[in-house]
């Protein structure tokens, strides 16, 4: 299970840009961070590396697309995990997944509440969206371990 303290990041995957969101160390209330554009692989562990140390993160949590009716994993849940289990090696931390239905709408929402196109704000938008991802993982009970992780090996 991933610490009870500490900071997370939470995770919107896309093969185009990923949303990165972060939580305070009492894991209450998480904010967007920034958007991390798709490159070179050893490009983007480089700048995960970073954000690692500099926020003294102590795990993951990432956004599971799942099909909206059923609910049943994707062609983009195996990309998320296969890219998740790869940075979670790396970075030597565990990931949690947490359902991302409904996340980019949200955080749609929110432009849409504060007077602001999310069409013009597209890079602005991923960060909100892990935020709604993480905020909905540090709001549910976690006694249980009920959520798949995967630990580093």
């Amino acid at each position: 299970m991933l610490p009870r303290t500490g900071a997370l990041l939470g995770v919107d995957f896309g093969t185009r840009r990923i949303g990165i969101a972060i939580c305070n160390p009492e894991q209450t209330i998480a904010m967007p961070l920034e958007t991390l554009h798709r490159s070179v692989p050893a490009r983007e562990l480089a700048r995960w590396k970073e954000l690692a140390t500099d926020y003294r993160i102590v795990g993951l949590v990432c956004g599971l697309p799942l099909h909206a009716q059923s609910g049943d994993e994707s062609k983009m849940s195996a990309l998320a995990r296969s890219y998740m289990s790869w940075l979670a090696a790396e970075l030597r931390l565990t990931v949690d997944f947490q359902d991302e239905r409904h996340s980019s709408s949200e955080a749609e929402l929110h432009f849409w509440a504060t007077g602001r196109s999310p069409q013009k704000n597209k890079a602005k938008l991923d960060p909100v969206a892990a935020r709604v991802i993480l905020q909905s993982y540090l709001d549910q009970p976690r006694a249980s371990g009920t959520n798949e992780e995967i630990s580093p090996q």
